[in-house]
């Protein structure tokens, strides 16, 4: 049998217990409020981003577009890729679960319709905004073969063109990028500098992406001095797309509408206008066809005195 610990120890045991318990975390919220370390409740917390992209895709997505968003998963390198979504009416719902069980904030999700369009939807999740873009002119490193190489990892510079700030919409979709694109600092998967560009420019009512490695010579005779940009150059890495905004929506993946573009046309439509103009190509032949034939039945040959002169 064992001995009975007397009371006295037993009470100084559980004061250290009280002791060693760890004082409560402070509450978690989206963008990542955190104390400063070895300080009180009371003072000002530093802001530390935690923002976390969720990238998955459709199914049946075509091979061009699956290697497009592995490109952009290996650019982001605070993003999280995700098993193959089915592209129904509920996707919203099962994309905003995926993305509450995965800890992030945002999303990018490639939807292939038909095996031949590609949507890109981009979503601040649970509450919104998201806007839906047609994907065009879907260049990918591989088949680009461009001499730029940057680091993987690094952090990009995010520039856009000045006719973000013209309209409301614009703005609005320069803050959903640059929360979306720019990779948090101090992130434990990001390098602690900068040697890539992302620009995003408007051109046409579209979004053109490309992507530039920052080339800084490092010989003793060419070698830049700090803040000297005359001697850096821009390299293009890939990959190229050009987006062109459909909707934006108030909440994620679906809400009121806030902007509709008034110019935007489907795929659907213009390649129903490409078949009429083909139907109405074959219908043309054979209208010409029948007249020739009523024009031969109306106007018989007369018969040629000649015709049987060389028959043996």
């Amino acid at each position: 049998m064992g001995k009975k610990r007397k009371h006295s120890e037993l009470t100084v045991t559980e004061s250290k217990k009280k002791d060693e318990i760890a004082s409560e975390r402070p509450k978690r919220t989206l963008m990542g409020w955190k104390d400063k370390v070895g300080e009180k409740e009371t003072d000002s917390p530093v802001f530390r981003n935690k923002e976390k992209v969720l990238v998955t895709c459709s199914r049946r997505i075509i091979y061009r577009y699956r290697h497009l968003m592995l490109n952009v998963v290996s650019l982001l390198p605070h993003c999280k890729k995700d098993n193959k979504v089915e592209s129904k009416e509920s996707k919203g719902a099962a994309l905003n679960e995926l993305v509450e069980l995965k800890n992030c904030s945002s999303c990018l999700f490639f939807e292939c319709r038909k095996q031949k369009d590609l949507y890109l939807w981009m979503a601040k999740c649970p509450n919104g905004p998201s806007v839906k873009f047609l994907v065009n002119a879907v260049h990918t490193m591989e088949e680009l073969k461009l001499t730029g190489n940057h680091l993987k990892g690094s952090r990009p510079i995010l520039t856009f063109s000045s006719n973000f700030d013209r309209d409301p919409h614009w703005k609005l979709l320069k803050e959903l990028i640059l929360q979306i694109f720019g990779t948090p600092k101090e992130h434990r998967k990001s390098k602690p500098y900068h040697d890539n560009v992302f620009v995003f420019s408007i051109v046409d009512d579209h979004i053109w992406f490309r992507n530039y490695q920052i080339n800084v010579p490092h010989n003793e005779t060419d070698k830049v001095d700090r803040g000297g940009l005359d001697k850096m150059t821009l390299v293009e890495v890939g990959p190229r797309f050009c987006l062109n905004p459909i909707k934006m929506f108030g909440g994620s993946f679906g809400g009121p509408t806030l902007y509709e573009n008034p110019f935007y046309i489907s795929p659907n439509q213009i390649r129903a206008l490409e078949k009429r103009k083909k139907a109405g190509k074959y219908a043309k032949k054979v209208k010409a066809k029948t007249r020739r034939k009523m024009h031969e039945l109306s106007n018989p040959l007369e018969p040629d005195e000649f015709a049987d002169l060389w028959k043996e």
